[in-house]
C-alpha cells in the first residue's frame, strides 16, 4: 500500500519530467486501453476475489422503528401498558427526551404482521412491496451502536467513530478500490427528505467527506433542483472549449504549485476541475430518464418521475451503478419519531417501500444484484416503551442503540435469512450480536477488502475504517 510520502515522490517525479503534465495527460487518454482505469486504487486491492462490486446504501435518516417494521414481537400484546420491567431495561442511559418520565409503559406496534416468501420472513403491513422480495433479502435483525444521540450515531455509521474528522465509508472505498468510470466519481450521495417527519434531524456533508483523506475521495452531492451538480452548466456565452482550454491552463498554474511544494490537496484540485468537466457530458446523460421504458415507472412507482424524491434517487441509484459508479448513497429524513409514530412512520414507508424494493427488484432483473450490495437500515433503534402519553391508538418512541434491525441484498449475501435476534421486548440482543464496525467490516469483505489493511496513515498512526475492531459476519455470506 502506497503511503503519501510514496504519492508524493511519484506526483512529483511525473511533474518534473521533460514533458509533465502531457505524460499525465497521455496517461489518461491511454487508460481505457491499459484497462488502468479499474486500478486507480491501491496495488494488491482487492485482498481477495471479491461478490460485490459496487455497493447501494439506503440510509434511513432518524432511525427506523425495529418492531413496527421487521422485529415481530407478538408478546408484546401481553405486555401493553405494563412498566417496562427493570431486568429488561438493566439501567440502561436514556436520552434527555425520556430521562425524566416518571413511567415507562410498553407499547405494542398498532401494525399486523405476516410471514413472506419462501423464507418466512416477518414483515410489517408498512412494507408490503418490500414483502414481496424478502426472499432477496438478509435481516440482520441484531445491529447495536454505542451512540445515543443522532449526529454521533450517523457520523458513526459514515465513519466507524462518533467524532467527525475521519473518513467516510465511501471515501476509503475510493480510495482503496478507485473507480471504473471515468466521467463520473466513485462515490455519489443524494438526499431526500420524507413526508414523516419534514423537521427532521439534519445531516452535514461531512458525513460523506473524505476527512483525513485527499479531498479527491470526498462524495459528490447530486442536487435535486437546477443542475444536479453545482456549476454544471457552463456561463452564457462560455463555449464548451473555452471551458476545455481554462480547465487546461488551471491545470497547469496547479501544476507549477504542485511541483513547488507537493500538496496532495493540489493534485486532488486537479482531478476534481477535470472531472467536473467530463461531468457536463456524463451527468446529463445520467439523469435524463425519457429513455426508461414505461416498466421502469410502473416498478418504481410516478414518484420515480420527481427528482429529489425517494423514489427518483433510487431509480438514479441503479443508472449510478450501470455506469459503473462504486459507492452510492441515499439518505432519506424523516424517521425520527418521538412522538404521532404510527401516523409518521406511514409516511416515511410510503416514501420508501415500493422504490426499496424495485430497486433490487431492477438489479435483478438486469443482472446487477449479484454483484451489488444493497444496504437499507438508520442509525439506531427505538424504544419498546412510549414516549410521551401512551394511547390505544398513538405512541412515540425514544433512541434506542441496543438493538435494530437492517436488510442487506446481493453482493455475495445469503438470501432469504434472518441474523440474531432479540428478546420480547425488542429490547436486547439474545442471539448474534452485530455491533457497527461489523457491519462494516462485512461490507468491505463482500468487495474483496480485509478491513484490517485497508489504512492510511495519518499524525503518525495507521487508521481505518473499523477503527480496532470488526468481525467479518460469515454466516449472512454466501
Amino acid at each position: 500500500m502506497l503511503d503519501g510520502n510514496a504519492l508524493l515522490t511519484r506526483r512529483y517525479f511525473f511533474g518534473k519530467s521533460a514533458t509533465g503534465l502531457g505524460v499525465a495527460t497521455l496517461a489518461t487518454l491511454l487508460r481505457k486501453d491499459l484497462k488502468a482505469a479499474e486500478r486507480e486504487g491501491l496495488p494488491g486491492l482487492p485482498h481477495f476475489p471479491a461478490t460485490a462490486k459496487r455497493v447501494i446504501y439506503l440510509f434511513q435518516s432518524g432511525a427506523p422503528s425495529q418492531m413496527d417494521l421487521f422485529d415481530y414481537k407478538p408478546r408484546l400484546a401481553e405486555f401493553a401498558r405494563q412498566e417496562l420491567p427493570d431486568s429488561v431495561r438493566m439501567g440502561q442511559r436514556l436520552t434527555g427526551m425520556t430521562s425524566q418520565q416518571k413511567t415507562f409503559p410498553v407499547a405494542p406496534s398498532v401494525f399486523q404482521f405476516q410471514r413472506h416468501g419462501d423464507s418466512g420472513a416477518w414483515v410489517s403491513e408498512l412494507m408490503p412491496h418490500v414483502a414481496k422480495v424478502a426472499d432477496d433479502l438478509c435481516f440482520i435483525k441484531s445491529m447495536y451502536t454505542e451512540a445515543i444521540n443522532h449526529d454521533p450515531a450517523v457520523t458513526f455509521f459514515q465513519t466507524g467513530f462518533q467524532i467527525a474528522g475521519r473518513p467516510s465509508i465511501g471515501a476509503w472505498l475510493s480510495y482503496g478500490l478507485g473507480t471504473v468510470n471515468e466521467d463520473l466519481p466513485a462515490f455519489v450521495v443524494m438526499i431526500s427528505q420524507g413526508s414523516g417527519n419534514p423537521n427532521d434531524q439534519p445531516l452535514a456533508d461531512r458525513q460523506w467527506g473524505s476527512g483525513f483523506l485527499p479531498a479527491r475521495y470526498q462524495a459528490v452531492k447530486f442536487r435535486s433542483a437546477g443542475d444536479p451538480v453545482l456549476y454544471l452548466s457552463d456561463p452564457a456565452g462560455f463555449t464548451r472549449a473555452a471551458r476545455r482550454s481554462f480547465v487546461n491552463d488551471l491545470a497547469r498554474l496547479n501544476q507549477v504549485e504542485l511541483d513547488e511544494y507537493g500538496d496532495p490537496e493540489i493534485a486532488a484540485r486537479i482531478a476534481q476541475y477535470e472531472m467536473a468537466y467530463r461531468m457536463q457530458t456524463s451527468v446529463p446523460d445520467l439523469t435524463d430518464l425519457s429513455k426508461e421504458p414505461p416498466r421502469t415507472f410502473e416498478l418504481y412507482g410516478e414518484e420515480a418521475r420527481k427528482p429529489g424524491t425517494f423514489a427518483a434517487n433510487c431509480l438514479l441509484a441503479r443508472r449510478l451503478a450501470e455506469r459503473g459508479v462504486r459507492f452510492i448513497q441515499l439518505f432519506h429524513r424523516g424517521w425520527d419519531q418521538h412522538n404521532d409514530l404510527p401516523k409518521q412512520i406511514r409516511g416515511q414507508c410510503q416514501d420508501t417501500d415500493r422504490a426499496s424494493a424495485a430497486l433490487v427488484l431492477d438489479l435483478k432483473e438486469r443482472g446487477l444484484l449479484q454483484d451489488t450490495l444493497v444496504v437499507w437500515g438508520g442509525e439506531f433503534g427505538r424504544t419498546v416503551y412510549c414516549q410521551g402519553t401512551l394511547t390505544a391508538e398513538n405512541y412515540g418512541r425514544d433512541h434506542h442503540p441496543r438493538c435494530f434491525t437492517m436488510w442487506l441484498a446481493g453482493g455475495g449475501v445469503k438470501p432469504g435469512m434472518a441474523y440474531g435476534e432479540t428478546d420480547d421486548y425488542s429490547y436486547n440482543i439474545v442471539k448474534d450480536p452485530a455491533h457497527v464496525h461489523d457491519l462494516h467490516a462485512t461490507i468491505l469483505h463482500t468487495l474483496g477488502i480485509d478491513h484490517t489493511r485497508l489504512t492510511y496513515k495519518f499524525q503518525g498512526r495507521a487508521f481505518r475504517l473499523t477503527d480496532v475492531q470488526g468481525n467479518v459476519l460469515k454466516p449472512i455470506l454466501a
